[in-house]
């Protein structure tokens, strides 16, 4: 998987638009950030505590805390290349469920697989 990989990922949820702050790219939904790429083959997603700490137990590999404290918040950092695409896309997914408005959250239905769909 590639940064272009994961940037179409996240532009092909609803409300999701690129931006950039500190000249790093970011995703967003209005203007809240779900995900951003600060360097190749990391991604930092938004998520919370507790769906942080779940992540660092199933996935320590994959991912991992960001110092201080944004990582105290569920900030974390998604090490992406070569990792399996569902596993990032339901990070992303769920970073993205984290600052979307209801209104497009309801318009996608997590499958029996944890997949969503439109």
């Amino acid at each position: 998987m590639t940064s272009e990989d994961l940037a179409d990922m996240a532009l092909g949820l609803p409300g999701a638009c690129e931006n950039a702050h500190f000249g790093k790219r970011d995703f967003r939904v209005g203007e809240r950030i779900f995900m951003s790429l600060p360097q190749a083959g990391r991604a930092v997603v938004k998520l919370t505590p507790g769906q942080q700490a779940m992540a660092l137990a199933t996935e320590p590999g994959l991912c991992a805390a960001v110092p201080g404290g944004w990582g105290a918040r569920g900030w974390t950092s998604l090490y992406f290349d070569g990792a399996q695409a569902d596993t990032v896309r339901g990070l992303v997914e769920t970073a993205w469920r984290n600052v979307a408005p209801k209104a497009y959250t309801s318009s996608l239905s997590p499958t029996s697989s944890g997949q969503v769909t439109r």
